[in-house]
């Protein structure tokens, strides 16, 4: 055995150890808020929330999770709040792509969270971006009050939602709601703004505030079921469209109606009825170093990706440190934008860090993005860059520059696009390769993505410097152990908080996914994104 296939599989096993710390984790997430919460669920006679998912998708479809670690490892004095109290995904009723959003009754009996009014919210924008179906079904306990101050008045906190429903209705994006459990005070307002409200008998009940603050509020003694219930909703109010005796057959209703939807207008893009063969997905595991400083071949990553491993590069021998090009995936052509950690020479002769984008790659990079908008090509992003190149000679080249011609070209962007975080996303460089706030339709990570304003061990040092230039001033002198402890402490700080469980748990990406499922999310991604005709693309006042 060579030296080179001692690397691959040093790679590979290191790579298998952190899938293994994954997978992991979310079998704890799955459990929800435990086995005695779930058992009380069960004794009403109620599916648990990723039952009721797991009922209503075709039973040959995926289910892409979005947001499995959405509050992970936070919320500790609250008791946490496995994946934010709300499992959703894109996945397929009756052949037709939607969304579904399910609480979990299990976690505080299905109480929003901070980051379960984020989670929702990314529901929603998802499919406003893609013009897909989504189906609530609720079972919540409303507002979670010791975090209210958190969640309630913003303009990005719980109602906002019902502002989507509003705007969702007007575009004719279909929402059906299921009231499966609780549905109390504002929360009401979302079966109601859906097209279709349905309901459980006995278990599910909708009102606006419950029989507890009725009395408190106006004196009147009620029951909950009486004041809200499905008899109550459905044949006295007219609140909501039909009950059912069980979860089961309701959740049939919702198929029955999904599969009478009719078509819509798509986007267009190509898709190929070829034939093609799939790369070993599993050999991609090999492909990144362990040590995660050392370089590697960026190209055979991105060829490992697409269809037949064909990649038909953009400027192949101009701005070496991006890799851009044109590919398929899953029969879907896309352009793919990729960081090249491998070491080059630029057109002078000159060597280049790999994962660095420098002006010529940022130039490369921000016409290739408007070419393949100019024909209606959906764009990948594959991040593994530590920021802009830096410096004097860079300055005085106009990396500025050159570098908002990209962010420009790719923020004005009208195809969509999709984003995977492969390894390291560092400051500017996140922005430029389409990071979350540049409106990715969906963005992913490996387990061993790092995300941050800068490395770990350069920003330790900075904040070390100012740290000891505080205590200076303040007349203290630190000797070089105390140093060392503090630097030390600062790094394993910034550190945690680069992990891709940190970014995942705040939404700062929809999943941390085995690269072997890379494909799978971007060609649903895109069959999604189909759905909706994009506008025509216009990059403003950088064009040249």
């Amino acid at each position: 055995m060579n030296s080179e296939q001692l690397e691959f599989n040093k790679n590979e096993d290191k790579y298998r150890q952190l899938l293994t710390k994954l997978n992991s984790q979310i079998a704890a997430i799955q459990k929800g808020g435990g086995e005695k919460s779930a058992a009380k669920q069960k004794s009403k006679g109620k599916l648990l929330a990723r039952e009721r998912i797991d009922f209503l998708k075709d039973d040959d479809a995926s289910f892409l999770e979005i947001g499995a670690h959405a509050g992970y490892d936070m919320y500790q004095e609250h008791g946490g709040c496995p994946a934010g109290g709300v499992v959703g995904g894109i996945t397929k009723i009756k052949g037709r792509q939607c969304i579904i959003v399910a609480n979990d009754a299990t976690v505080k009996a299905g109480a929003w969270f901070p980051i379960t009014g984020k989670k929702n919210l990314r529901f929603q924008e998802i499919a406003m971006e893609n013009h897909l179906p989504i189906i609530y079904l609720v079972d919540s306990a409303g507002v979670y009050l010791p975090m209210q101050d958190e969640i309630f008045a913003d303009k990005e906190h719980f109602g906002r939602i019902f502002r989507n429903n509003a705007v969702m209705s007007s575009k004719g994006i279909i929402q059906i709601a299921a009231v499966m459990g609780s549905c109390v005070a504002g929360g009401a307002y979302l079966p109601i703004m859906s097209d279709e409200a349905l309901i459980v008998d006995k278990t599910g009940s909708i009102f606006l505030a419950g029989s507890y603050l009725v009395k408190a509020a106006i004196g009147e003694e009620i029951d909950n079921e009486t004041l809200g219930g499905s008899v109550s909703q459905t044949e006295i109010s007219g609140v909501i469209d039909d009950r059912f005796p069980n979860d089961k057959e309701c959740l049939e209703r919702i198929k029955f109606l999904m599969d009478k939807i009719g078509s819509f207008e798509q986007a267009g893009f190509n898709h190929s009825p070829e034939k093609f063969e799939t790369p070993n997905q599993q050999d991609l595991y090999g492909i990144l170093p362990s040590e995660r400083s050392k370089p590697y071949e960026s190209v055979t990553l991105v060829e490992q990706l697409l269809d037949n491993g064909e990649f038909k590069q953009y400027k192949k021998d101009f701005g070496k440190t991006i890799l851009c090009g044109f590919g398929r995936i899953n029969g879907w052509a896309v352009g793919v934008v990729a960081n090249n950690r491998q070491i080059v020479k630029n057109k002078k002769g000159e060597m280049q860090f790999g994962g660095v984008i420098y002006s010529d790659s940022a130039d490369k990079a921000a016409r290739f993005i408007m070419n393949c908008n100019q024909k209606k090509i959906p764009l990948v992003f594959l991040q593994d860059v530590t920021g802009f190149m830096v410096g004097s000679r860079s300055e005085n080249g106009g990396i500025i520059k050159d570098g908002a011609k990209m962010v420009n070209a790719m923020s004005n962007s009208t195809v969509p696009k999709f984003t995977v975080v492969v390894g390291n996303s560092y400051g500017a460089g996140n922005y430029a390769m389409c990071g979350k706030a540049y409106d990715p339709r969906l963005i992913v990570a490996w387990p061993t993505a790092k995300i941050a304003v800068m490395g770990g061990e350069q920003a330790a040092k900075v904040l070390l410097q100012i740290e000891k230039a505080s205590l200076k001033k303040a007349g203290k002198e630190i000797n070089e152990a105390d140093e060392k402890a503090m630097l030390n402490k600062i790094i394993d700080r910034y550190n945690t908080q680069t992990t891709p469980e940190y970014a995942a748990a705040r939404l700062w990406v929809d999943a941390i996914i085995d690269p072997t499922d890379t494909r799978d999310w971007i060609s649903s991604g895109i069959e999604m994104a189909n759905n909706n005709p994009i506008e025509k693309f216009n990059v403003g006042v950088l064009q040249t």
